[in-house]
Order: structure tokens, then C-alpha cells, then sequence
């Protein structure tokens, strides 16, 4: 069975599909990824790579096992600092090197659930920046542009997983590590709560902030990534005891309340692009019926600052005191400058920081019920690698602005991506909410990237719709229904999520029903003379649209409704009867255009009109 290595996709729920009709072989995957590896050339994502023939005797291995293992063959790389048995782990610095006797426990329980261990990556030296040209290895190439910085640390990861190396990656995010990279690689970059993912045999950066990151194609996969490693670890300190799978099932309300700084504390650093389609990014969030709330985020950006102008970065000396003291020659430059100034911190600014962000914290609580999630930019901006080496901490700065606060606040995150701007350079968003609410981000953000669509990271794959999502009933509304106006409500209690808004074939006249409570429109076809009207489709869950249309008064029906496409869907029309003597209002173009038109009171909301 032949596998095109230039378009089959490494999602984790294709590859476990072929696998289990029997279509593709765990062998004949990894030999494609290797092919792709070796048609990247010197990308500098790799600090160690897998022989080609250990890896496929690790999935030869597979074939004789049950292909209903959670990961059956497939491929994945780890952020090398991160400890796999009997390979190096360099932390992106060769003279700290050393060869792991076990692998850390994430490393494990992946590897149990029979994925394939590809290689380790590249990194920010020690996981300290958010750029991704700390090393001495290179620096990973942005397959989008090279000139670009691929973000880090964890950056040789995100690229693996974006140019459809590995299904996913691993990596750390103390400050946004597990965010950025994903952002400037159009990817999905999953951070836990604190302590759901086991840090044992993870070289620390932040030890008690520290938590591993999940880099993946899709919000499903990087649940199923989730999924098996929420667990608890007697081995791991920081641990949490309430880790469990079930924190990844992804089940979210149909409707949210997001959070958005006001416009003076939104900041994009001179970029001419990115606000807007940070701005499309919450129109979207709209669209699948989110409600923006404007909040402080004051706290969230003094609490940021205390990372690395606070005494958290004694930490980073913690982790890697005895190398700092006898081998400091050997550490890059900018990294052993920023390690360095931990050495100056007071245990008493210690505390007094420690006090200071128990104020942050409490300030913030009251926002989260105003709020079920905080929508920001993942970062205002991307660099060039010019940029970045002319001013690498001003510039690692600027992009730790939306992220470094949410392990200091105890916060879950995922970073999807959110369009591209008109160089083909990625943007992406970042989800936020309190901790153990990951499920509930990674539905909510899966929800967003399905909308935007596109390609998945750098690859001719697009975004998939989910099998449920095929098989549920389009319904095309012109009326009340929209969204914003007084009946949109049943559709959301009936699980309908927006698709687009689009146009009619012209073929059908719109009507003003009379004496109707809320008013609403009658959508009516005609034989010749017709308009095309405004319109929207929705996609609902079949067995809520038949409890949805039991809802659906006279002289109301659903039938099918010619769009402008050419495409036929399900949709609301009026019996022609009911229209006799109406007003007809088909040149406004649509009912949202004659509402404006007329202001009819109480049935405009403001941000509708």
C-alpha cells in the first residue's frame, strides 16, 4: 500500500483510522517520516535523531501488537530537555549534556501506548526565551518564512510537528514556551494545569512553574496526547493529585462569555496587521456564540512583569547552579546574562514578590465570574531573526506579554492558530481559564481553528471537520434565528453552531409577517422576479433538529433552500399564504438590513446594529 509523503496527513485520528481498517502500516508511516526529514535537509530541528532503522524496528515491533493501543504507531518527537533512556540530553547546551538512564515519565506512558519515538529537538538553551535562536544548534527553520523566528523554546518541536514531521511534540512552557512556537508555526499548543503532566525527568527552568506542552495538528489530538498523560506521579513533587483524564474530555457549554483587554492594554508592538485579525479572531468567537466582556488586564500584566523582572528568575539559577558556577564559558551568551541576574535576587524580594502575586491573584478571582475564558493574542507580533539578535531581550519580552503571567496565576491555556498575514506569516490566538478547565479550552478553541479553517501547520493538509460534525443537519435561517436577534437563543439551547453567513439564489422574495411576536421575516420562492436575500447556516445535531422543529410555529416551515453557491440545505420559508397583502421588503437584501433600516425598537440590540 502506497502513502503519499507529500499530502497524507499525520493527524493522530487519520493515522489511527488507516491503522485500523488495515489500509496502513506502522512501518511504511515511519519510513515516510523519515523521507520528509530528509527532504527538510539541515532545518536545525533536531538535536538527536532516531536512526531511521531503530525506528522502524520499533514499529515492525508494533505490528504484532494491538493496533487498539491509545497511540499505535504513531510518530512523535520530545523537546530534549526532556530525558529519554540511553540518549542525551543536552538542554540545548553540549557541555551540560548527559545520557538519561530512564526516560521521564511523560516519555514513558507515551511510549506504552505504543507511539514512536522520532528524535529530540531543538530549543531555547535551558528553555529560557520565547524566540528560538538561543542555541548552539541553529536555528529551527519557520517553514513559512526563514527569515522569521520559529519562537521558543521549545521551537524545534513546533517545526516538527508544523512541517508534518511527527503527529506531535512535546515540549516545556514556564512563560509561554508551549504558546508561541505554536503561534509562529500554525499549530495548536496545549498548557496544562499546573501539575497535570509529570515534570519527573524534565531539566527544570522554573521548577515550581514548570509544566509540560503538548504540540499538535489539532485541539482532538492534543486531547488524546492529554488524555494519557494526566496522571498523577508519586515521583514528580509538583504533581498534582487531582490529575486525571477526565479533565481532557472535551465538553464545553454551547455558548461563553470571553474576556478581551480594554483597547489601551492591547498591545502589537507596531504591527500594522496583527489587530486585526485579532479582531476577526473575536468575530469568530462571536459567530460560535461567544459574548465579549471587556476586563482589567492590569493584574495579568503586572503579575507577567514578576517573571523575569522579579525574583523568579533565582529559580533558573536553582535549576542549573552547579554548571552556572563551574561552566558559565559554556552557556550562550544572552542565556547566562538573564540566568546570571537571579544570582542578585534577596530571599526578602522573594517574599515580598511571593506576597505581591497572592494581591494579583485575589484581585483577579472576582473576573472569572464575569468571564468563563480570557481571549488574547498568543503574541502581538512576529520577529525577524535580524530583529531578535539585534534586541533579544526587549524583543523576548514584547512576545512574553500575553503569556508570562498564566503559570504565576495558576492558569490552563491552548494557543490556536488564527489566520495569516499578508506576508503568509501565521497569527495565532491564545484560550485561558482557570485550572482544570483544559477540556472545556481545548473544545472551545477546537471550535475556533475548525471555523478558520486552512492548512494544517505548513502541510497541503486542511483542518478536519469532526465525523459528528459531517453527519449533522445544516439548517439555513433568515430571520430572528441570526445571530444577535431575539430567537438566535433556540439554537443555541439546541447545540447549533454557526457555519458562515452567505446569500440566496435569486429566486425567493422576503417578507415583513404581519402581527408576529418577535417580528420576523417570511422567506417566500417565486417563479420569476426573484431576489437574493441574506442569510445564515447553522449546523445542528439531528436528533436536536427534530426537537428543534417541533418548535417552529405556522405559517413557518422548514424546507430546502437554494443558496447562492448553487447548494440546496435545509431552511426556514413561509407559506405563501401568510404573506398575502404583506409588506415585502426583498430589496433591503435581508431582514438584518430592514431592521436597521426601520430601527424597529427593542428588537435591534445595540451590538447588532
Amino acid at each position: 500500500m502506497s502513502w503519499d509523503t507529500r499530502t497524507e496527513t499525520l493527524q493522530i485520528g487519520a493515522l489511527a483510522d488507516a491503522y485500523r481498517r488495515g489500509a496502513l502500516k506502522p512501518q511504511q508511516v515511519i519510513d515516510a517520516v523519515y523521507e520528509r526529514i530528509a527532504a527538510n535537509g539541515d532545518d536545525h530541528v533536531w538535536i538527536h535523531l532516531v536512526p531511521r532503522n531503530v525506528a522502524l524496528d520499533k514499529a515492525r515491533a508494533l505490528e504484532s501488537r494491538d493496533p487498539g493501543l491509545p497511540l499505535y504507531g504513531i510518530p512523535f518527537a520530545v523537546k530534549d530537555n526532556i530525558d529519554v533512556a540511553d540518549l542525551p540530553t543536552t538542554a540545548a547546551c553540549p557541555g551540560f549534556s548527559y545520557t538519561a538512564s530512564e526516560s521521564a515519565t511523560v516519555v514513558k506512558l507515551l511510549l506504552d501506548a505504543g507511539a514512536i519515538l522520532i528524535g529530540k529537538t531543538n530549543l531555547d538553551q535551558f528553555a529560557t526565551g520565547l524566540v528560538g535562536v538561543r542555541s548552539p544548534y541553529g536555528i529551527a527553520r519557520n517553514p513559512f518564512d526563514s527569515s522569521h523566528i520559529p519562537g521558543g523554546s521549545s521551537s524545534g518541536s513546533a517545526v516538527a510537528v508544523s512541517s508534518g514531521l511527527v503527529s506531535f511534540a512535546l515540549g516545556t512552557d514556564t512563560a509561554g514556551s508551549g504558546r508561541v512556537p505554536a503561534a509562529f508555526n500554525n499549530i495548536v499548543g496545549l498548557k496544562p494545569t499546573r501539575g497535570f503532566f509529570s515534570t519527573h525527568g524534565i531539566v527544570p527552568a522554573c521548577r515550581t512553574l514548570d509544566c509540560v506542552s503538548v504540540f499538535a495538528l489539532t485541539c482532538d489530538d492534543a486531547a488524546v496526547v492529554g488524555r494519557l498523560l494526566a496522571q498523577f506521579d508519586s515521583r514528580d513533587p509538583f504533581s498534582s493529585r487531582i490529575s486525571s483524564p477526565e479533565h481532557y474530555q472535551m465538553a464545553a457549554p454551547p455558548s461563553l462569555r470571553f474576556g478581551l483587554p480594554a483597547p489601551g492594554l492591547r498591545h502589537f508592538f507596531g504591527d500594522p496587521e496583527t489587530p486585526g485579525l485579532f479582531e476577526r479572531a473575536c468575530e469568530h468567537l462571536v459567530e460560535l456564540g461567544g459574548i465579549p466582556v471587556e476586563i482589567d488586564f492590569e493584574p495579568m500584566r503586572e503579575a507577567a512583569s514578576l517573571l523575569y523582572q522579579g525574583p523568579w528568575v533565582a529559580e533558573r539559577v536553582a535549576a542549573v547552579k552547579s554548571f552556572l558556577t563551574d561552566h558559565a564559558d559554556q552557556m550562550h551568551s544572552v542565556t547566562r546574562r538573564i540566568i546570571e541576574k537571579g544570582t542578585q535576587s534577596t530571599a526578602v524580594e522573594v517574599f515580598e514578590s511571593l506576597y505581591r502575586l497572592a494581591e494579583l491573584r485575589r484581585q483577579i478571582e472576582p473576573m472569572w465570574n464575569m468571564i468563563d475564558v480570557l481571549f488574547l493574542p498568543t503574541a502581538g507580533t512576529i520577529y525577524s531573526i535580524e530583529q531578535v539578535l539585534a534586541e533579544p531581550v526587549q524583543r523576548n519580552t514584547d512576545l512574553g506579554y500575553y503569556t508570562n503571567f498564566t503559570n504565576l496565576l495558576d492558569l490552563s491555556a491552548v494557543a490556536v492558530p488564527a489566520g495569516f498575514d499578508s506576508q503568509g506569516l501565521p497569527f495565532g490566538v491564545t484560550l485561558i481559564a482557570p485550572a482544570c478547565h483544559d477540556g472545556k479550552l481545548l473544545e472551545f478553541a477546537g471550535r475556533l481553528h475548525r471555523m478558520q479553517g486552512g492548512r494544517l501547520g505548513a502541510t497541503d493538509a486542511v483542518v478536519p471537520i469532526r465525523g459528528s460534525e459531517k453527519d449533522q443537519v445544516s439548517l439555513a435561517v433568515a430571520g430572528a434565528h441570526m445571530r444577535r436577534l431575539p430567537l438566535n437563543g433556540q439554537l443555541i439551547e439546541h447545540g447549533a453552531q454557526f457555519v458562515r453567513a452567505c446569500r440566496t439564489a435569486p429566486i425567493y422574495e422576503l417578507y415583513e409577517i404581519p402581527n408576529s411576536t418577535p417580528p420576523k421575516p417570511g422567506l417566500v420562492r417565486v417563479s420569476a422576479g426573484g431576489r437574493s436575500v441574506e442569510l445564515e447556516v447553522w449546523r445542528m445535531p439531528p436528533d436536536q433538529f427534530g426537537r428543534f422543529v417541533s418548535l417552529v410555529p405556522s405559517p413557518m416551515v422548514i424546507g430546502m433552500v437554494t443558496l447562492e453557491s448553487g447548494e440546496s440545505v435545509k431552511g426556514f420559508l413561509c407559506e405563501a399564504i401568510a404573506v398575502s397583502g404583506a409588506k415585502e421588503i426583498s430589496h433591503y437584501g435581508g431582514w438584518r438590513q430592514y431592521l436597521h433600516a426601520s430601527m424597529m425598537p427593542g428588537h435591534l440590540p445595540a451590538d447588532a446594529r
